[in-house]
């Protein structure tokens, strides 16, 4: 049997998809030509024996396997998913990015540098070889620029790119909109918009 184990084994594997399984398959087959040793009547056919066992043994665990799809009246959905709709999420980062990429170059580099890369103020200085407090001041008035952008207000919340209306939960009837842009990056490491 061990000469010829390989070769059972490559006929398990071919009953089933799971390598795993083929071996369990083998092994019980096994079990069963060795249960049977004193009836089998020519030892030189014993490979056949084996492989009817095989075959045997793989249609007997088909049927009894467990069936966990039934008929019904009514198809069964799927609860609607209650997290934000990736597609819209996408949009605002698309708009973020666009927004960012309308600041100046030495305000961008920082934004990037702090929010998207997600560098500390003190290392986002040294890597631009400025002062923290150069960083901290120009950021924040990036920060500004980001949350008064009528473009970026108007792609997120679809509102009025021209910023003459108001934009919903602003509170204002007339007037130029703001956008609330968080102080610190998303989990992505982007710029979030509220």
């Amino acid at each position: 049997m061990r000469a010829r184990g390989p070769v059972l084994l490559r006929t398990a594997r071919s009953l089933t998809a799971n390598p795993c399984d083929a071996e369990d398959l083998l092994q019980t087959a096994l079990t069963k030509t060795y249960l049977a040793w004193e009836r089998i009547e020519d030892h030189r056919a014993l490979d056949g024996y084996v492989r009817r066992a095989l075959l045997n043994t793989r249609t007997s665990q088909w049927r009894k396997r467990r069936v966990d799809e039934f008929a019904c009246d009514e198809l069964p959905e799927p609860a609607p998913d209650e997290g934000p709709d990736p597609a819209e999420a996408q949009a605002v980062r698309d708009a973020m990015w666009k927004a960012v990429l309308r600041l100046p170059a030495r305000q961008r580099a920082m934004v990037v540098l702090r929010y998207y890369e997600d560098l500390s103020e003190v290392r986002t200085a040294e890597v631009l070889g400025v002062s923290v407090g150069t960083v901290k001041s120009a950021v924040s008035r990036a920060l500004v620029k980001l949350r008064e952008d009528p473009q970026l207000a108007a792609d997120v919340l679809g509102g009025p790119g021209d910023g003459d209306a108001p934009l919903p939960g602003d509170g204002t009837a007339s007037g130029a909109g703001t956008l609330a842009v968080a102080g610190t990056a998303g989990r992505d490491g982007e710029l979030a918009a509220a």
